[in-house]
């Protein structure tokens, strides 16, 4: 009779190289997933900052559609400074979640450099903004308001690594996600640190090079 393999599996990890909205379009709702990512500003995309507008707003609104309505959307977004005029991108995310019939979960910041540093032409802080159309937000979540330490960032542009993991935990405690989403993975932070808290995830990313940087990017346990 044959011997069962209990051998327990690793949490998988998926990345496509690809463009994220066009592929968001066509899956539609991910089964199980919960979406975390943080979408590209006007100097990554590469566009007019009218046209940039319209696809941030779009991009949210497709990120949020990924996922069932019971399920979570999370984004982690920084300002911008473009000719003397800030753009505030949690401001943006709000509207265009809002618009898809989502309502805010919990809006926290992350410190990207010490209080009271000054941060010429850069913010010092980012956004985590949490949407659902049907979850609740808990009376008591243990994540704070103000995150102080991000943890180690990959890539310049990357989010820390343990402020993924607040975002990732609340998908896994609170979402009930068994896998992470991440349209925009760059050099794949949100998939390596969801397979570290023991969830599958599927990232997209356009650059061939980022895309294989997140097929490799490990974190370590004391990272989290």
């Amino acid at each position: 009779m044959p011997t069962a393999d209990l051998t327990p599996t690793s949490p998988a990890r998926t990345i496509v190289c690809a463009d994220s909205l066009p592929w968001m379009r066509e899956h539609g709702p991910l089964a199980g997933a919960c979406a975390v990512t943080s979408l590209p500003d006007v100097s990554e995309v590469n566009i007019p900052l009218p046209d940039w507008r319209v696809w941030f707003l779009d991009a949210v609104q497709l990120v949020v559609n990924s996922v069932a309505d019971d399920s979570a959307a999370l984004f982690f977004q920084s300002d911008i400074k473009r000719d003397g005029r800030w753009i505030d991108k949690g401001a943006l995310v709000t509207r265009a979640a809002e618009d898809a019939g989502a309502h805010i979960l919990f809006h926290k910041i992350i410190c990207r450099a010490p209080a009271g540093r000054l941060t010429p032409g850069r913010p010092g802080y980012t956004h985590l903004i949490a949407v659902s159309r049907a979850l609740r937000c808990p009376d008591a979540l243990p994540i704070p308001d103000v995150i102080a330490d991000a943890g180690r960032h990959a890539w310049v542009r990357a989010m820390g690594i343990r402020a993924a993991a607040h975002a990732v935990r609340f998908a896994r405690d609170h979402a009930r996600a068994t896998s992470i989403f991440d349209p925009f993975c760059g050099v794949g932070t949100v998939p390596a640190v969801a397979n570290a808290l023991g969830l599958d995830s599927l990232g997209i990313e356009k650059c061939r090079k980022r895309a294989e940087q997140s097929r490799a990017l490990t974190v370590r346990p004391d990272e989290l």
